[in-house]
């Protein structure tokens, strides 16, 4: 019991920290060029801006490649509201997750350690999955929603497998083995888009797919550091 409140407790601190980081950084970085986008979206489509919720930093990836939803928060302080809770709710779940592996590892992990396995999900969650779907803009043509959730779960789950025989498993095989994994659903390609005009001018997209990027690993080094240091201090006897 004390090892699971451990776990709960330092993820929600470390989660609530780092979630409001991160919003304070997308509100100058990504949420203004989502804003110029939604210009072009409308203008191509005749109709006023709709609100995109890219809020989450380890997932500012998926939620880029889904705005197909039916209901989006209204423009303003209900929006960042909501992007700030995303964000915040989104910490507190990888948080938990590397908490998780902090107990299982039954020993003190200094930042550090922490700092190296915020860089490993970022890997896993952004680096990987972004080869073959990098983040996208509203109104950039995009694959099939399945299709391209599939993708990004299996190129996640590949990599993590992979990085775990890599950095667990000091055998030749394991190499080997590892670097199939991580490599395997690049071989197969991720799903294409379809080819269509776009209003949104590439400068803008190279741009977003940067700052996204920068700003994922920024949430997940911040996420490795704290969470560790919460963990270590919460669960000391």
């Amino acid at each position: 019991m004390p090892v699971f409140r451990s776990i709960v407790f330092s993820a929600a601190l470390a989660g609530l920290i780092v979630g409001v980081v991160i919003s304070i950084a997308q509100f100058f970085g990504t949420v203004p060029l989502i804003q110029q986008s939604e210009v072009y979206e409308r203008k191509a489509a005749g109709t006023p801006p709709a609100g995109h919720d890219h809020g989450a930093a380890a997932s500012d990836q998926t939620k880029a490649h889904s705005h197909e939803s039916e209901w989006e928060p209204e423009e303003g302080l209900r929006r960042n509201a909501f992007t700030v809770a995303a964000n915040i709710l989104t910490a507190i779940g990888f948080a938990l997750l590397l908490s998780g592996i902090y107990a299982i590892r039954g020993r003190q992990v200094a930042w550090r350690e922490g700092l190296l396995w915020g860089l490993a999900g970022f890997v896993v969650f952004t680096a990987a999955p972004g080869l073959g779907l990098p983040p996208e803009l509203p109104g950039m043509p995009v694959a099939e929603l399945t299709a391209r959730q599939t993708w990004w779960i299996a190129t996640a789950a590949a990599t993590a497998g992979g990085l775990c025989l890599l950095a667990f498993r000091p055998a030749a095989w394991a190499a080997v083995v590892g670097l199939g994994l991580i490599a395997l659903p690049h071989l197969i390609g991720a799903p294409l888009a379809p080819e269509s005009h776009s209003e949104v001018p590439a400068a803008l997209s190279h741009r977003f797919i940067v700052v996204v990027t920068l700003t994922s690993l920024l949430f997940w080094a911040l996420l490795g550091v704290s969470t560790s240091v919460a963990f270590g201090r919460i669960s000391r006897p």
